[in-house]
């Protein structure tokens, strides 16, 4: 469900070819909601067919240009003010973690270790998207840049974590 609304809230921007969002799409909203060409795709013709999108213009091999009508914008809002976000809680990392006593305790370090250098390169990746983009003031991008920031911090703040369980778990027997 929330494909459509990230995909709503771009075109709330402006205009954009389906190639247009799946590359504003990879630069900004990937890591907060992950998508496939052929799921945007979909997406967009089902946006379209319930008239929350309309194409605006076509070009050569099939391109079209996709325009956010007044009911798809009526929907992005009501979605922004009369619905609460759904939590994810389940995280498979953390569900390992409380059986590492069954795996050997190099085992354990070697997964945790993984956890902080994985952890450490996405913050290092956020962090270089972040000086490559040219912020402005227009929605997108302010309220794009404070999104980059909870990714960064929530990278550091997991990193920080796996650090302090290695320094936590027990010592190594020989």
């Amino acid at each position: 469900m929330s494909l459509r609304f990230a995909l709503l809230g771009l075109l709330s921007d402006g205009p954009a070819s389906g190639y247009d969002l799946l590359r504003t799409f990879k630069l900004s909203l990937a890591n907060v909601w992950p998508a496939t060409q052929s799921q945007m795709y979909t997406e967009l013709t089902k946006l379209a067919d319930a008239e929350l999108i309309a194409v605006t213009d076509e070009g050569p091999r099939g391109r079209k240009e996709y325009t956010i009508t007044d009911a798809g914008l009526d929907d992005l809002r009501t979605w922004l003010t009369d619905t609460t976000p759904k939590e994810v809680h389940r995280n498979e990392a953390l569900l390992r973690v409380f059986f590492l006593g069954v795996i050997a305790p190099a085992q354990a370090r070697a997964y945790l270790t993984e956890i902080a250098e994985s952890a450490d390169r996405e913050h290092a990746q956020l962090r270089e998207l972040e000086k490559g983009i040219d912020w402005n003031e227009r929605d997108l991008s302010r309220y794009g840049h404070l999104a980059l920031e909870y990714g960064a911090r929530a990278t550091e703040l997991k990193r920080d974590w796996a650090r302090w369980a290695l320094e936590n778990l027990p010592p190594e027997q020989d």
